[in-house]
This record gives C-alpha cells, structure tokens and sequence, in this order.
C-alpha cells in the first residue's frame, strides 16, 4: 500500500500538480484501493487536526515580523554597524553583509526573506565600491540560508510540530551551526576579495563616512534593530514565553520600533504587511494540513517501520546512515521548499536514524541546514530568485557563482553531520 500511496504522490507532483494537491491524492489511494482505515471522513478529520494546532501560529506571526522590519529598514542598520567593525579588513564588507544575514535571520526566521531585505541593501551598496555584482548577488543569496538556521527558524516550528521535539531546544541548537557555516562563508568571501583585490579608496571614503559619527550614535541608532533577537530568544530560554507567545512578542515590537521609534513606516502601511503575510503563509498551511492526513495514512500502512527495518538491514553503522540521509536532502532541496520536505519526511525518517543513537535534535539540525543549501541550489532554489529580482541577473549565472560559497557551506555542513557537538553544545 505504502508503495501504492508514493507513486500516486510523485506522479502527481511530476505532472505539475502542487504538494498539497499531491499529498491529498496519495491520501486517496488507500480509499480508493480499500486499504485499512481508509476513508474519505478520515482524510477532512485528519486535515483538520493537522491545521489546529497552537505551535503552528507561531509561523505567521515570524513571517509577519520579518517583513515589518524588512519594511521599516532595519537591514540596513545592522549592515551599517558590522561595516563599522570589520569594514577595515579584506573582505570587511562582505562579511558584514554576511553578519547581516546572520542576524537578520535571528529577526526573520525565512530564507528567502533575509535574501531580500538584506540583499535589497548590499547588493547596490557593493556593487557601487567596486564589487562584482554576480558575486554579491550569490554571497547574499547563499548567506540568505542561514535564515532557516538561526533562531527563530520557521523551518525549526515545523519539524517540532511535526516530530514532538521541544521548539526551544531546537532554536538554542541551531545558534552554533548557524554561526559556523557563516564563518565558512565569510572565510571564502575573504579568500574571494584577497585574490581579486578590493578598491580600498572607495571602501575607505565610506567608512570614513561612517565612523564620521561615531560609535556612540551609531549604536544608538541601531539599538532597537539588535535588541529585537534578544528580546525574543531571551524570553524563550529564560521560560518567560513559549516560542509562539514570542512571535507574537516579535509582531508587536517590530511594530513599535518601525512605527513609533523609526519611523520607517506608516499605519496604513501595516494592513497590506498583513496581507503580504497571509498570502505566504496560505499555501504553507495547506501543505501542514494534508501532511497530517498524509503521515497517518502512511501510518496505517506500516511505512515508517518498513523504512527503520530497510535502514537497519542495509546500513551497517551511524555514519553510513547520515551519509545517505544527508544525499537524501541535498538532492531533494533542489526540488521542494524547505517546508514542505520537513513536514513530509521528519516523522518517517526520524524513528528509523534513533536506531542508530541519532539524536532528535542533532537530526533536526542536520535536516534544516542540508535543506537550506536547497534554497540556492537550481533547479528551485527560492533565493536564487530572489536575487535574480534584485539585480536581474539570470539565476542560473548567480548559480555558478555560487559554487565555492555552497561547497564552503557543504564543508561546514559534513561537520555538524558527524559532530553533534556543534548542535548539542549549548543544551548540556
């Protein structure tokens, strides 16, 4: 039957028809070939079940926060005060464009929503010192990843709703892994501007600029934009509030800070952020609910333990199962949004690697980052479109520039895969 319900899935989404669409057909086809339990009652009950749940308001609310401050401007202030710091060094501004996208995710929790607000600034900010445009372009949307790594991630909700793994605990274990695979980056973006030179007059008339004001105002100025993270992760690991009470922490302070503080938007600008957020979360929400239906029909027919017995009768030791499971998702972010792929495969695949002493969490890492790669990788790499909307580059050409970013991530990638360390420091 299990067989019977992946053909009908993949038939369908090889004929074009959306993931939610085809997760309800793959549903169906235990109904319509008599397997147990099967019902069409079942297949609207579970649907149901699968939307209403309290954890999942959390992924709204992070969207909305994120494009609130993407709106109100505040990637740029974060750039402007790492530029400060580093700028000076070889490679100083693409790594604080890099550092930019690392914070920003701890704002926004979305790839491709941290490729567009920050890149929307660094791409033209780059390009006018000197920069190769392709370059910038590909450093953002790569970078644009970490994202879904840095807490709060969205994708992080997601494997927590879908697997029972503790929100919090997933969202301190994602704090090294993202910071590690952001040092990779900048380390080639270091290499990168070493071996072809920078235009060190231009850079240093516009940190002269900068610096012009001072430490003391700068940091005044971006203050709110770099208290945001804090206070949200803060009142999630002090036990102050749950992850989605803190979404909701973030909406009303990204409001306050962009309206009253900043100024950068207008109130009659909140209603089409609302807007804007529901219809990015529509058609997530759709693929939450019938992936309940999806999983239990999957259930029912015993698919989870016929994937553990598969995994453990053919694979000899932990290392060999993470090699195929990492494979696994690289080769399939290239064709499905980060999303999607956990809701589907983190309770199927989850049982069959903690045979094998996988940790949840360490897994749940090990998922988000190799799907993360999928955000920059053709054919479907959502932040490769993004930039391509910023600079009008083909996205096939910031692609292959992003080869030697997306190998220094697979580098990073390899060692939080057999170092759990990396995402199990900060619990212990």
């Amino acid at each position: 039957m299990a067989t019977w319900i992946f053909a009908v899935f993949g038939v369908a989404l090889a004929l074009g028809v959306p993931i939610a669409g085809s997760m309800m057909l793959g549903t169906l086809a235990p109904v319509v070939l008599g397997g147990p339990g099967a019902s069409i009652g079942q297949l609207v009950s579970n649907s149901f079940n699968g939307a209403d749940s309290t954890p999942i308001l959390a992924v709204p609310l992070f969207i909305l926060a994120g494009v609130i401050l993407a709106e109100g401007g505040i990637s740029r202030k974060l750039f402007n005060v790492f530029a400060y710091f580093v700028g000076g060094l070889t490679g100083g501004l693409p790594c604080a464009a890099i550092m930019t996208c690392l914070f920003y995710g701890a704002i926004s929790g979305s790839g491709p929503a941290t490729t567009a607000a920050v890149g929307a600034m660094a791409i033209p900010f780059l390009v006018e010192l000197g920069y190769n445009k392709t370059f910038a372009c590909a450093m953002v949307a790569t970078a644009g990843g970490l994202g879904v790594i840095i807490p709060p991630s969205i994708p992080f909700v997601l494997y927590s709703m879908a697997t029972g793994v503790s929100t919090g605990a997933l969202f301190l274990a994602g704090v090294v892994p993202g910071f590690f695979i952001g040092v990779c980056l900048m380390g080639y973006a270091f290499y990168y501007c070493k071996r072809n030179g920078e235009n060190r007059q231009k850079i240093d008339e516009r940190l002269t600029m900068l610096r012009s004001s001072g430490l003391f105002k700068l940091l005044k100025d971006s203050s709110w934009a770099l208290l945001s993270p804090v206070i949200v992760l803060g009142g999630i690991y002090t036990g102050a509030v749950t992850p989605t009470e803190a979404a909701c922490v973030s909406v009303v302070y990204s409001l306050i800070v962009s309206l009253f503080i900043y100024r950068s938007i207008k109130p009659k600008d909140v209603i089409p952020f609302f807007k804007n957020s529901v219809k990015t979360y529509a058609p997530l929400v759709f693929v939450i609910a019938f992936a309940n239906a999806f999983g239990r029909v999957l259930s029912l027919a015993r698919t989870p333990e016929v994937i553990r017995l598969y995994i453990s009768n053919n694979f000899a030791s932990t290392w060999t199962v993470l090699t195929m499971i990492v494979i696994l998702f690289l080769l399939l972010g290239m064709v499905m949004d980060t999303g999607p792929a956990i809701v589907i495969l983190a309770p199927i695949l989850l049982p069959s690697v903690k045979v094998f002493g996988v940790n949840e969490i360490h897994f749940g890492v090990i998922m988000v980052c190799c799907l993360s790669i999928g955000l920059v990788t053709p054919p479907f790499g959502l932040n490769l479109f993004v930039a391509t909307s910023l600079s009008d580059i083909p996205p096939m050409t910031i692609a292959k520039q992003s080869v030697p970013f997306i190998l220094a991530f697979a580098v990073a990638l390899f060692l939080i895969t057999y170092v759990p360390w990396f995402s199990l420091v900060l619990l212990r």
